[in-house]
């Protein structure tokens, strides 16, 4: 008995069903390939419309010649938007997407145009699907010749410390800074100056961690931008100052006459204020000693003050006096 294959499986039957196939599918082909394109959009627009879009700001690096720095306003702040899976975009820490224009190949001042451009780096990196757009899309500014100054940093104070106290000395760190900025606008620059520092009620020694206020955004403050301000308070002691006190000069040879570089002068003392308010210099208060000079001539000689315990001498003008002696004439008339 002969066995024979199944007429299905025949090489005929086998070759009329490849026919039937690729009849079919051959057939009516337009209509199949504008479904299947039409099937694709679909599933894009499904795709496109399931994504998400977030919306943040990031700070603007400009990227120049060494020798040049922006001399003009322009944005300092970009906004990106980042459209993707929404559990893929939100986990994208803002640090991680960078914004920037590059104008390193311009070597002289002027005017230029770069595009915005958008560096991924961290968590933003691998993540797909991701569009990313920036607004606005380029900017415009202007470069100058870069300069780097070293300035005087002042404190910026405001107010009076308590009453019965005074601020005796104060002191800056830094007292200088470092500023790099653009030719035109720094090189008139001539100090910087801190936040205000409120004086108001104190009544003791302090320090206090300030900022260095920065006139100019376009202007580089080299370091933190900080600085440490130190004021010393002590309580306040009444004080006077008194002008024009006669200068007495004592001990002077007969035979001489003299004059005296200066005839009056001044003093500032402290203590109890109704001490103050009542102290009259006596003669003699100011008094210099010509005792000891026997020949004309001038010379140069101390002035001395005789002020009573009840004060403390904060200053006196002047601490000495030039004396030119010459002889008396009309004493040595009457001596023959």
């Amino acid at each position: 008995m002969t066995l024979r294959p199944p007429p299905w499986t025949t090489p005929r039957k086998c070759s009329l069903n490849s026919r039937k196939l690729i009849t079919s599918v051959v057939e009516n082909w337009p209509a199949k390939v504008l479904s299947v394109a039409l099937a694709l959009v679909l599933f894009v627009f499904h795709r496109m419309s399931t994504l998400e879009t977030r919306f943040f700001s990031v700070p603007l690096a400009v990227q120049a010649n060494e020798a040049l720095i922006p001399a003009s306003s322009y944005a300092r702040s970009i906004k990106v938007s980042l459209r993707g899976d929404a559990n893929s975009i939100y986990p994208i820490l803002e640090s991680d997407i960078e914004a920037f224009i590059d104008l390193t190949r311009h070597e002289s001042e002027g005017w230029y145009r770069a595009p915005v451009q958008v560096r991924k780096k961290g968590s933003a990196l691998g993540v797909e699907p991701l569009e990313i757009s920036v607004d606005p899309l380029e900017i415009y500014l202007q470069l100058d010749r870069k300069i780097s100054k070293t300035l005087p940093l002042t404190a910026n104070l405001r107010g009076k410390v308590a009453s019965g106290f005074d601020m005796v000395s104060h002191s800056i760190s830094p007292a200088q800074v470092i500023v790099d900025g653009p030719l035109n606008a720094l090189d008139s620059v001539i100090e910087f100056r801190t936040d205000i520092i409120e004086l108001d009620g104190r009544n003791g020694d302090f320090n206090v961690m300030v900022n260095i206020q920065n006139p100019n955004p376009l202007f580089v403050i080299r370091g933190n931008g900080m600085a440490e301000f130190r004021g010393i308070i002590r309580p306040s002691v009444p004080v006077r100052n008194i002008e024009n006190i006669p200068i007495e000069l004592i001990g002077l040879n007969s035979r001489f006459k003299a004059e005296a570089s200066s005839k009056t002068g001044s003093v500032r003392i402290e203590g109890s204020q109704i001490a103050l308010d009542i102290f009259i210099p006596a003669p003699g208060f100011f008094t210099v000693d010509c005792s000891s000079l026997a020949e004309p001539g001038t010379f140069t000689l101390p002035v001395f003050i005789s002020l009573p315990n009840d004060f403390t001498l904060v200053r006196r003008e002047p601490d000495e006096i030039t004396v030119t002696l010459v002889p008396d004439n009309v004493q040595g008339d009457d001596a023959l």
